[in-house]
């Protein structure tokens, strides 16, 4: 009987609602920020206030495992007071990437370790090295690319992070967990940011943007579902380009078409050839025949992006829309009123 109950409980989460779009009454604007030992730049903090950016999800540390250390933080972040004199109207939530393959060398016993420990930075980190407050927070982001065989080491970490803390918990959400909630499984949080990019592997399909195709989110999003926690939605708004020399992968560099437009010539949609030798910015030496691989995403492909979303994802009356993610480079490719139309068209 319980099962039959479970069952139509199930069904009834995940069957198709109508196909009127979803429409947000409040949008909370932000952006993540993923540099390590960098500060925000001066023009960074200009544009955000300009467009009234309410919140930024600021990763502070990655986990990993390795048998001499065992679990350890890397690519750390180093707040400073500077960062937030200019931004203190914003909610801060810090954010911890961990890698998947930890689960596999953890118990419960140390995973209760591992969660006192992330705690610990993140307190540590919010007071700064003076032991005063840098920012506030209410909320942790925990970012996990779990699978089926990880989710039960992977939830029981997020409660224990829960417990400890006693902040709001949220973690990251890729399109199959939200799809086939079923198998993987919903993760005990207070809410989850549905990650809508990053779809393909970078290297696995030549002709296809690995960034955003969208093809393949519509594959995810095609039909209309109620998730069983709060979702927020997260979008790509960077670039970068895939270097090959003689048909080997030797790199992603942060250059743009534009960019590369005096020294290669387009041979097919985001696929180019360098035409002469060339370095650029003193630390990338192209050597002409070498093949190039743009990937960008325009305005155009974005929105289109956000009516698939709007189309298909329940959304709550009060969500936030954060771009992916804030560096100098956005605003190279994304003028002010294009950013804040990604974010304006959930209200629409």
């Amino acid at each position: 009987m319980k099962k039959i109950v479970l069952f139509v409980f199930v069904s009834c989460l995940f069957l198709s609602c109508s196909q009127k779009e979803s429409k947000v009454e409040n949008v909370e604007r932000a952006f993540y920020y993923w540099k390590s030992n960098t500060a925000f730049g001066e023009e960074s903090v200009k544009k955000i206030k300009n467009l009234k950016v309410k919140k930024i999800y600021l990763k502070l540390f990655e986990v990993d495992y390795n048998e001499t250390m065992g679990n350890f933080p890397y690519e750390k972040s180093k707040p400073s007071d500077y960062d937030f004199r200019a931004l203190d109207s914003l909610h801060i939530v810090p954010t911890i990437f961990i890698k998947n393959e930890i689960f596999q060398y953890n118990t419960e016993k140390s995973l209760d370790k591992l969660a006192d420990n992330i705690v610990f930075l993140v307190d540590k980190y919010h007071k700064g090295y003076e032991n005063k407050s840098i920012f506030e927070y209410s909320e942790i982001q925990i970012d996990c690319d779990w699978t089926k065989s990880t989710k039960d080491k992977y939830f029981y970490l997020l409660k224990k992070i829960k417990e400890l803390s006693a902040k709001d918990i949220s973690c990251t959400l890729r399109l199959y967990p939200y799809k086939y909630p079923e198998i993987m499984g919903v993760p005990p949080v207070d809410k989850a940011m549905l990650m809508c990019y990053n779809l393909i592997k970078p290297l696995s399909n030549k002709n296809k943007n690995s960034i955003l195709d969208l093809a393949e989110l519509k594959s995810y999003l095609n039909e209309r579902r109620i998730y069983p926690i709060h979702l927020d939605v997260a979008l790509p708004v960077f670039y970068w380009t895939q270097w090959y020399q003689n048909n080997r992968f030797s790199g992603l560099l942060n250059i743009n078409s534009a960019e590369i437009s005096g020294f290669a010539k387009e041979v097919k949609p985001m696929w180019y050839e360098v035409t002469r030798d060339t370095t650029y910015n003193y630390d990338s030496y192209f050597k002409k025949g070498d093949q190039i691989k743009c990937e960008e995403i325009s305005t155009e492909t974005i929105n289109e992006a956000i009516s698939i979303i709007k189309k298909n994802v329940e959304l709550n009356q009060n969500t936030t829309i954060s771009l992916f993610h804030l560096d100098d480079s956005t605003f190279k490719k994304y003028n002010n009123e294009a950013i804040s139309s990604f974010y304006s068209s959930f209200s629409k």
